[in-house]
């Protein structure tokens, strides 16, 4: 399907060691969670919180490996601290991330987000944004995006569980608001499905502004589990409410489709954080390759 090098398939360390439950997959080590990333058949990965941050540490590990970094995770707070906070953390995590090689920057609003809350209702108590925070949100991530081509990269808006921008009546709100130019999305598919949106019509309405995908399956059962019982986003994951794609609820080969067809060129990183004690990650790992091989020929 995908011709050439326009498309590359990394892998999210979330599933081997998580950084919001530092006890999941505590006893992994940096070293086998890249080797068991590189023997899956991955070229890339997200950086974690056991990755050094020394790129010239870091950048020799991957290269024994086979294995590049994709981007990593920046958490914003645009709507709650003054911005000249976030501002001075973005560009240090911008320059690492430019001197490993990479082109697009993941941000997330974590003002007033309830996804690293063990006990908060994660539908129940979901944020929602303020005109006056939505004014903050949208003018920092142009200052953001302006920061970001500073170095030829792009910053990629991660819509996220728990947070201000979850639906799809939010997404589009921020896409509706901001300079195409200056902000980007990332598409999750997982994300999308957990929330009960339509992960396909994100997918064909804004496919011109997708520069980043996360590949992450649901397990519908426990979906339904957390929004009926008042379950908070990190018990979600506990009771492996992600998996990697082919061993959830949704099917991938449309979305592989869609991509193809619009050209889509950039990374595919798998990304399903899970209890590695109960989901062995390499297994996983191996189940997600697999499962894209097949459906996207890839």
């Amino acid at each position: 399907m995908f011709e050439g090098n326009q498309v590359m398939l990394a892998i999210a360390p979330i599933g081997w060691t998580n950084d919001d439950m530092p006890e999941l997959g505590g006893d992994v080590t940096f070293e086998q969670c890249i080797s068991e990333m590189a023997l899956a058949g991955f070229s890339g990965s997200e950086v974690g919180n056991k990755y050094p941050r020394n790129p010239e540490v870091l950048k020799k590990a991957l290269s024994l490996r086979g294995l590049e970094i994709a981007s990593a995770w920046f958490s914003t707070f645009l709507t709650s601290k003054p911005f000249e906070e976030t501002t001075r953390s973005f560009i240090e995590h911008r320059d690492f991330l430019h001197e490993m090689g990479a082109k697009v920057i993941v941000v997330s609003e974590q003002g007033n987000s309830i996804q690293g809350q063990m006990e908060t209702p994660l539908f129940e108590q979901k944020p929602v944004f303020t005109e006056n925070q939505w004014k903050l949100l949208i003018e920092g991530l142009h200052l953001l995006g302006d920061l970001a081509s500073e170095k030829g990269m792009k910053i990629v808006y991660h819509h996220h569980m728990g947070t201000g921008i979850q639906t799809t009546e939010e997404i589009d709100r921020l896409m509706a608001e901001t300079d195409p130019e200056k902000v980007a999305l990332l598409y999750d598919t997982g994300h999308l499905a957990f929330s009960g949106e339509d992960h396909l019509h994100v997918l064909n309405k804004y496919i011109d502004r997708i520069h980043h995908v996360h590949l992450k399956d649901v397990r519908m059962d426990v979906a339904i589990k957390v929004r009926e019982g008042d379950l908070s986003f990190l018990q979600a994951v506990k009771d492996g409410v992600f998996t990697v794609p082919g061993d959830g609820v949704i099917d991938f080969k449309p979305v592989f489709e869609v991509l193809e067809a619009a050209g889509y060129k950039g990374w595919f990183v798998v990304e399903a954080e899970q209890d590695p004690s109960v989901a062995n990650p390499f297994e996983y790992a191996l189940k997600a390759r697999q499962y894209i091989r097949e459906t996207s020929g890839l």
